[in-house]
């Protein structure tokens, strides 16, 4: 990471808030003062629904990564550009480029979450994990806002009306004026780094997957509707590349690249998930075939009137401003050893920030901490250890519908924990 960030929370909920049914509530209190003890005695003690994948998501996590999007470019408001323009493209978007930087805080589980079944569907119990999503742009150095995202991870166990396994959704609120749920599930954890997919940017016509490239995609082009539109000093920094902007997810596995990953769990979600809801239009994986594109069930994205537009049905409709009208994303989990050079740690010593080996050939890693407890006389010698932790890496691509086509925005990331991760005791044992 460029600069150390605060190891502060981007936002706080009451503390220990859990959700829980109302029902034996009511029926203790109904009870005479007499039989209250043996009343609470007699609830019985229920465990918060299962996360599943989810519990990984705790704490905050922080990291870079990179965002594209074509944005509507107003012939009442243009947007102006810092140098002249050359291109045969349409003057009816700007394609903007961020570097980012970003922070992702997860609060405390909300505990039992109590949805009621109908007929001959049992109630269900979910769990939930709020989150805040705060990304930065960092192209120029100086950080700017451009992204605020209050949600909810839920965990939905299986239910047998619909047919459905255990799986996960995300509720998340743009301040653009875009709401979503997104519904999916975890594929089975595999050994090992991930194998992700390239991810395409280019415009295409809504219905017949026709692709309309833009001059605005070449980096070496420097006339024509872009933000930045000269991308020479950031491609000589190596900041910025060609690959990123043909796909994005090359960020992604220039992290992973030489990084020592011992298990992969993938979240993969949709706005239109396939029946069953596990399969969404954005593959995890390279697989074979046509990914599946399911009928609308479940899910969806909700737009604010200005990014509708003229009601022209999405996609390919003129009338829209911008309308999100699909969200597609794939969450990968992974189990990251990290490479520490611990130094001698003499009785009393305070605790010591330390930077994995790795740390010159991966683009983001975490930092760790070493304590040891205060025994008389007796220390850490010093030595070589090997910590895992979590990291998360994410690619998201939203459908916009303006101009006659649908424009795909991506937006990728690697987070890792922003707090010292500690090294376990049994790592550093006393001598």
């Amino acid at each position: 990471m460029d600069n150390p960030k605060p190891l502060t929370s981007a936002f706080s909920k009451t503390a220990n808030f859990s959700i829980h049914q109302v029902d034996n509530v009511f029926r203790a209190a109904e009870q005479p003062p007499a039989a209250d003890a043996a009343a609470a005695a007699a609830q019985p003690i229920t465990l918060p629904p299962i996360l599943g994948p989810l519990s990984a998501f705790t704490g905050t996590f922080t990291g870079q990564g990179f965002n594209t999007i074509f944005r509507p470019d107003s012939k009442v408001t243009p947007t102006p550009m810092p140098g002249p323009i050359n291109t045969t493209d349409p003057d009816d978007n700007v394609l903007e480029l961020n570097l980012t930087d970003e922070t992702m805080s997860f609060s405390n589980t909300l505990g039992s979450i109590p949805n009621r079944g109908s007929l001959q569907q049992a109630d269900a119990f979910l769990n939930g994990v709020p989150y805040l999503q705060t990304i930065n742009d960092i192209t120029t150095g100086t950080p700017v806002g451009i992204h605020f995202e209050p949600g909810i991870w839920l965990a939905v166990p299986a239910t047998t009306h619909p047919q459905e396994p255990f799986t996960v959704a995300r509720m998340a609120s743009i301040p653009h004026g875009t709401t979503i749920v997104a519904q999916g599930t975890a594929l089975p954890p595999v050994a090992g780094k991930p194998t992700i997919a390239a991810i395409d940017i280019t415009p295409f016509l809504g219905g017949t997957n026709t692709k309309i490239p833009f001059q605005n995609q070449t980096a070496t082009n420097k006339t024509t509707r872009r933000l930045p539109q000269d991308l020479t000093a950031l491609m000589a920094s190596g900041k910025l590349t060609q690959a990123m902007i043909t796909d994005p997810n090359t960020v992604l596995r220039n992290q992973i690249a030489h990084q020592t990953i011992t298990q992969t769990i993938i979240i993969e979600t949709s706005t239109k998930p396939g029946s069953p809801l596990s399969g969404g239009p954005l593959p995890a994986v390279p697989s074979p075939g046509t990914h599946p594109q399911a009928p609308n069930f479940a899910g969806g994205a909700s737009n604010i009137a200005f990014l509708q537009g003229l009601p022209v049905p999405p996609p390919g409709g003129n009338g829209a401003n911008a309308n999100a009208f699909q969200m597609d994303a794939v969450f990968w989990i992974e189990t990251v050893v990290y490479d520490i050079d611990v130094p001698a740690l003499p009785p009393g010593t305070p605790p010591v920030i330390l930077q994995p080996r790795q740390k010159s050939n991966v683009p983001l890693v975490p930092s760790f901490v070493a304590a040891i407890p205060f025994v008389p006389n007796k220390g850490f010698k010093g030595g070589h250890v090997k910590v895992a932790t979590a990291q998360i890496q994410y690619s998201q691509k939203v459908m916009l519908d303006f101009a006659g086509l649908t424009w795909p925005h991506v937006s990728v990331a690697s987070l890792v924990p922003a707090a010292p991760v500690p090294i376990p005791d049994h790592l550093l044992p006393l001598t």
